[in-house]
């Protein structure tokens, strides 16, 4: 056996005793880098007051929800676990978000159906699976059972229920000033499903100054539709969707002519004016087969007759616009059969909707 030089054996141990040593070091910076990193902090601003600091929904460190109250919209009819004087507003970043980079985003804002919650898992899965790989922020913030993201016309005893002066007066510089967004037009899409398909278009028309794109998934774009009407008024009734419960003139005022100027101001589908030179998308089935969850299928059948009837209106003011008309779903998404509110079949809008906005959005 070759006996080796001391000097040999002397530099083998100095290896050694190195290499533990730096492993020894390396072993609590490893144990940190796979630590939990903090979500961004977030401070009071524009009419906003923080209740509770981002937390991440989840391990995988995307998702979060930050906690506010605004003097716009006080207290709200609540669903089940709602505290009627704080929003819940969820946020999903982009992978390798970083606050301290000088690295800025665009902002999706995303506005949920009825009923349903900003922060609910499909609302989450919705935006991390469209996004992945995608350098885009998405927002859903509180719009209650029945909000119908627009500012009442009697609110009686709830004091103001100012939807609209919420979301695009405070929570817009608010989600500006907290992060690394891009902070004007070029950096902003909106879209929503069912009654947050409604209030992107309506948001959209109010302000075209705010937004570059706009979409609705199965949305309610016709008010001047007497169905449409009763769904509203139908949506504050239902203890599920919320309470106190609403009188049929507390949103938009009496639904009958000549009374209606609030709901005819505030429909979509005829007031496209605004939108030219803004990105539009429509997405919507047909039912599928009405006997198969006849609720869903005859909802999405009225909501699609909506998006046609605001197609009409774009077509006739040579507005450009997309309108995935899908039918039985069976050829947008694997399992999608053109009910509402199908996952899966939202899931495949936004998909599109996202390639869509990011060909148009300024980004990194």
């Amino acid at each position: 056996m070759k006996i080796l030089p001391r000097a040999v054996l002397r530099g083998w141990a100095a290896t050694l005793v190195g290499l533990v040593a730096t492993l020894g070091m390396l072993g609590p910076a490893a144990t940190a880098a796979h630590a939990a990193t903090a979500p961004p902090h977030f401070t009071n601003g524009f009419g906003l007051t923080v209740v509770s600091q981002p937390k991440w929904a989840d391990v995988n460190e995307r998702t979060f929800v930050v906690t506010v109250k605004s003097a716009q919209v006080p207290a709200y009819d609540v669903m089940q676990d709602q505290v009627s004087d704080e929003h819940v507003i969820m946020v999903t970043l982009p992978r390798g978000y970083d606050g301290t980079a000088g690295t800025r985003y665009p902002v999706l804002y995303y506005l949920h159906g009825s009923p349903e919650y900003p922060n609910s898992p499909r609302n989450q899965t919705l935006a991390e699976r469209s996004t992945k790989g995608v350098p885009l922020i998405t927002v859903a913030p509180n719009g209650s059972g029945h909000g119908w993201y627009t500012n009442w016309v009697h609110p009686d005893s709830r004091g103001r229920q100012n939807w609209e002066t919420f979301h695009l007066d405070e929570l817009i510089p608010f989600i500006d000033t907290n992060l690394k967004t891009i902070p004007a037009r070029a950096g902003r899409a909106i879209t929503g499903h069912s009654m947050g398909g409604f209030g992107a278009f309506h948001y959209a028309e109010d302000r075209p100054g705010l937004f570059s794109y706009v979409g609705s998934f199965s949305g309610v774009l016709d008010l001047q539709n007497p169905l449409m009407r009763a769904a509203v008024v139908g949506s504050g009734l239902l203890p599920t969707i919320g309470t106190p419960l609403a009188a049929p003139d507390a949103i938009f005022g009496p639904p009958v002519w000549p009374l209606d100027q609030a709901w005819n101001k505030a429909s979509p589908a005829q007031n496209v004016g605004t939108l030219r030179g803004m990105g539009v998308a429509m997405y919507a089935g047909n039912g599928g087969d009405l006997t198969v969850d006849p609720v869903l299928a005859v909802a999405e059948r009225l909501d699609r007759q909506t998006a046609v009837t605001t197609a009409d209106h774009l077509r006739t003011a040579g507005i450009p616009y997309r309108f995935a008309d899908y039918g039985d779903g069976s050829t947008w998404a694997k399992g999608c059969h053109g009910k509402h509110s199908q996952d899966v079949c939202l899931q495949a809008d936004m998909n599109d909707f996202v390639k869509l906005i990011m060909k148009r959005l300024r980004h990194p």
